[in-house]
Formats: structure tokens, C-alpha cells, sequence
């Protein structure tokens, strides 16, 4: 593994009560020990989960936006406001090889554009990643780069993919893990497929506290796992208002 330990030193922290200080989660973190080659950052949207791993992935090296370290940017307001967490993060590497990735599927149209300008098509699979689909691109680009050492980091992937092609993003990363010594992978998603990787870390950033939790744990395999036993139960109270969760599930 590449990433050992996270820590945030609080005396670098001159004001918490902006942003992303201001996240209860990012507040209340201390320290994590990073345990696994494949972890899994889950929570509720705002919880603070990918303003966190971008974080890391600036402290690496890479751009704010995407890419790796000979391309990529971290020009626009949002990745800027991320710097303050980037200064007071405090993370224990093995060893830095520069080697990786960030996959953002926000940014990803920026990216592939990026590679087309510097003429790297053939480096992502020989055809431009804008002359495909969304998701067939997100596979290309993953399943040529993820190869070798490095740190894989990678922002709700699933926003581009079946659930097919989620099943085929797990089968890249086994491959990547089972192949090379020095690798990590860390993914923010809300996907109960992608959390499901055998012997993952799972990171959960919900009850404003980033604490550890076991895959049946997981927000998205509870409320899939219900939904898809009966869907119309969901439903029914959905339309009529009535409360989808109660105490007993």
C-alpha cells in the first residue's frame, strides 16, 4: 500500500467555521489509519466525502480537476476552496511514485479533452475518449491506465456507469490489486456494487464522524437491499408521504 495514515493538524486550521472546516465530518476528524489497498469512501451527499479525497489527491500531486501529474488543473473556485484542507492534512505515504490517476466524473469531459490536445490517445486505448459514450470512456480510460504501481483515486465513477459496467470496474481494480505491490485505490461512491469489493476498507463519513463500517453497514446496501425486497411498499409511502424507514426497517 501507498497510503498509511491521515491526519489533520488542527493548529494549521485558523478558522473552522468556513468551509470546508465547516463540514461537521472534516471538523471532527483527527486521525485514520488506512488499512486496506481498495478503500471506499461512503456517505450522504455534503458529508464531506470528495471534498476529502480531493484533498488527498492535491497533497499527491495531481490537479484538483483530474488527470495525473503531467496533466490536469485546479483552476476553478470549488477545487481552490479545497487548499486549506490540502495545508492541514498531514498523510503518511510508503513511498510517492507520482504514479496514478484521478478520475473525476464531474470533470471528466475536461480530461478527455486534455488528452486529445496532447495527443495521448493511443496511451487511453487508441480512440478518443469523446468519440464513445460516457461509460464506455470511463472503462477505457481505467482499464488502460490501471496497470501498474500508483495511487488510483476516483470520484463517484458510478454517475457513468451500469450496473454491468460497475461489475467490470471491479474486475479492473481485482486485476490491478492481485498484479502490482505498491498500489492504492480510493473511491468516494454511493454504489452498494462498487462497496461490495471483497476485502475493502469502507469509510463511512455520515453521523459527522469518519468512522470505519462493514459493507452490510453501508447506507446503499440497507436502502437497496429493502428497496429491491419490496419496491412497492417504497413506493406507496413515497407518493403518500408516509415515512420510508422506520425503527425496525
Amino acid at each position: 500500500m501507498l497510503l498509511k495514515k491521515i491526519s489533520l493538524l488542527t493548529e494549521r486550521v485558523s478558522d473552522w467555521s468556513v468551509y470546508p472546516f465547516s463540514v461537521p465530518t472534516i471538523a471532527s476528524f483527527r486521525e485514520i489509519e488506512i488499512r486496506k489497498p481498495v478503500v471506499f469512501f461512503a456517505g450522504e451527499n455534503g458529508s464531506g466525502k470528495s471534498t476529502f479525497l480531493e484533498a488527498i489527491a492535491i497533497h499527491y500531486g495531481f490537479g484538483g480537476e483530474g488527470g495525473n501529474r503531467n496533466f490536469g488543473a485546479s483552476t476553478t473556485e470549488s477545487v481552490r476552496a479545497v487548499d486549506p484542507l490540502v495545508k492541514a492534512l498531514r498523510i503518511a505515504f510508503s513511498r510517492r511514485t507520482g504514479r496514478g490517476f484521478f478520475l473525476r466524473a464531474e470533470s471528466f469531459f475536461n480530461i478527455a479533452s486534455a488528452i486529445d490536445a496532447i495527443g495521448s490517445v493511443n496511451a487511453y486505448g487508441g480512440r478518443s475518449l469523446h468519440a464513445q459514450s460516457h461509460g464506455e470512456s470511463f472503462i477505457a480510460l481505467t482499464a488502460n491506465r490501471m496497470k501498474r504501481d500508483g495511487l488510483y483515486i476516483m470520484d463517484e465513477p458510478e454517475a457513468a456507469l451500469s450496473a454491468q459496467r460497475q461489475l467490470s470496474l471491479l474486475v479492473i481494480i481485482h486485476d490491478l490489486v492481485k498484479r502490482n505491490r505498491e498500489v492504492q485505490v480510493i473511491i468516494a461512491t454511493h454504489s452498494p456494487i462498487l462497496l461490495a469489493c471483497p476485502d475493502a476498507q469502507i469509510l463511512s463519513f455520515d453521523e459527522n464522524e469518519l468512522h470505519e463500517i462493514q459493507y452490510k453497514q453501508s447506507p446503499p446496501y440497507q436502502l437497496y437491499s429493502r428497496f429491491l425486497a419490496d419496491p412497492n411498499r417504497y413506493l406507496d409511502a413515497l407518493f403518500e408521504d408516509e415515512p420510508l424507514l422506520s425503527d425496525d426497517g
